[in-house]
């Protein structure tokens, strides 16, 4: 081993180091969502002007459960948050 290598161990765990730290993928993209309460009614982005508004049942981790009227209480559609909009 020369004086210009440093120590074999202390190589090995820089080099975990830096494993660790290029296997950090690059921060989230945040997006704000509209709050969506239970029981208010929604639009799609691309909505048909002859269809009615869906109904809320719940949101949570990004995606909501919503229902038409007509469908009965054991329809639902789990559609992305961002999908969304308040009717």
């Amino acid at each position: 081993m020369s004086a210009s290598q440093p120590p074999r161990s202390h190589r090995h765990g820089r080099n975990r180091a830096e494993r660790v730290l290029s296997a950090v993928s690059p921060a989230p993209k945040h997006d704000v969502f509209e709050l969506l309460h239970p029981g208010s009614f929604v639009t799609l982005d691309n909505h048909p002007s002859d269809l009615p508004p869906f109904q809320v049942i719940q949101c949570r981790g990004g995606r909501c459960l919503v229902r038409q009227q007509a469908w009965g209480q054991h329809v639902q559609w789990e559609v992305e948050h961002q999908r969304l909009h308040s009717a």
